[in-house]
């Protein structure tokens, strides 16, 4: 493969998408080369994206000879003990869709509400400027995520330190990032042990009696590693697309006046700062093409590595009219964020519950919130998977 562009792409400004995106169609398959330095394939089109997510061909296991490199230490979201493919990846899957419920979800609202209100009495009692990701949407996110997995409140505080280390791209080094998750991965064990010893009214007790009633049942290692990625993908990914939405939406004042005269519109407003507020790349999709594969009329060899671009697919013209205006009214938002197919977020309902709730709540208490700093000067989260803003300072 001959050399591609640096991917991922630089933001030219806080609140702007990557340049690269307004003519990145233009053909559906563009070569890049990864923070490793290793070759990959961009798919840029909405539907074949949604086509590769789908295709046998297509494997998430990065573990194998030749496959593509996120980073120079490749040990991030690597485990040669995990097969994130069909026919294990489906056991699981049918596992967490067992546990994970939309009852389970919804029962959690009140509860999310009253979180939510407890946090903003505490930033409207405290010192201004505040800063919404420390106020807000980190402790929001980690005190839901943690409830529902059952992990105790003393302990909360500690996954934040981890999940840095553990969706670092360069912040952190092969050493750091391999100790974090090592605790980690010890914490949901002795954590599993327990909630097997004694049940609670939790996603890990749920998924534990699954497993042992399941005689298909995973692994003691298995179940372990994916409460691990549940308790990462449902805190940080959520709380860094609250601090960014909100970040996007008090940049735009009339949106904003809108939002607070029309509270029924929180839904779709949420779905449209989903669409565009993808923070950072799509690099955790890198994928490895097994059998030769042809996209949008290009050939792909086996062997190769693919990244479905989401925040490519989330402004193709031919899905979403006028993909680069922000919408809050805008219907039929099919954006894929969440991904799609087999691989779709098991926490999608969680999100968008969370952010709804919050979003809702914060414009309502708050109808003189602005940002302390233009949204230029706010730097983001540079070196990591997720790429939020670090800070959301704001006065009322």
């Amino acid at each position: 493969m001959s050399t591609g562009c640096p991917y991922p792409f630089q933001r030219p400004s806080a609140l702007e998408q990557p340049s690269e995106l307004r003519t990145l169609r233009e053909r559906p398959v563009v070569p890049v080369t990864l923070p490793s330095g290793d070759p990959a394939f961009l798919i840029t089109r909405y539907e074949d994206l949604r086509a590769v997510l789908s295709d046998e061909r297509v494997s998430r296991d990065l573990t194998r000879p030749g496959a593509a490199r996120m980073t120079k230490d490749n040990v991030m979201f690597q485990d040669p003990h995990i097969s994130p493919d069909p026919p294990e990846h489906t056991r699981m899957r049918r596992l967490i869709t067992k546990a994970f419920t939309p009852k389970r979800v919804e029962g959690l609202r009140p509860r999310t509400e009253e979180v939510v209100g407890e946090l903003l009495d505490a930033m409207e009692a405290g010192p201004r400027p505040a800063d919404l990701n420390e106020a807000l949407a980190f402790p929001l996110t980690i005190r839901m995520t943690c409830e529902l997995l059952g992990v105790p409140v003393e302990d909360q505080d500690r996954f934040r330190g981890w999940t840095d280390a553990f969706l670092s791209v360069s912040r952190f080094t092969a050493e750091e990032v391999g100790r974090a998750r090592g605790e980690l991965i010890a914490y949901i064990q002795r954590l599993v042990a327990a909630k097997r010893a004694e049940p609670g009214d939790d996603l890990i007790s749920a998924m534990v009696a699954v497993r042992d009633e399941d005689a298909s049942g995973l692994s003691e290692y298995e179940l372990c590693y994916w409460s691990m990625l549940l308790l990462i993908a449902g805190y940080e990914t959520t709380a860094g697309q609250l601090g960014s939405s909100l970040v996007m939406l008090l940049s735009r004042p009339d949106d904003l006046a809108r939002l607070r005269a029309e509270p029924e519109l929180v839904p779709s407003a949420v779905e449209e700062l989903l669409r565009l507020q993808v923070m950072g790349s799509s690099l955790s999709m890198l994928r490895y093409v097994k059998e030769d594969i042809e996209v949008g009329g290009v050939l792909i060899p086996a062997g190769s590595s693919i990244i479905p671009s989401i925040e490519s697919a989330n402004v193709d013209e031919s899905v979403f009219p006028d993909p680069e205006t922000f919408d809050i009214t805008r219907q039929d938002n099919r954006h894929v964020t969440f991904s799609t197919g087999l691989h779709y977020c098991a926490g999608a309902a969680l999100a968008r519950m969370e952010l709804r709730v919050a979003m809702g709540e914060i414009v309502r208490r708050f109808p003189d919130l602005r940002l302390a700093k233009p949204a230029e000067e706010l730097p983001r989260n540079e070196g990591a998977l997720i790429q939020n803003f670090l800070e959301v300072p704001v006065v009322w």
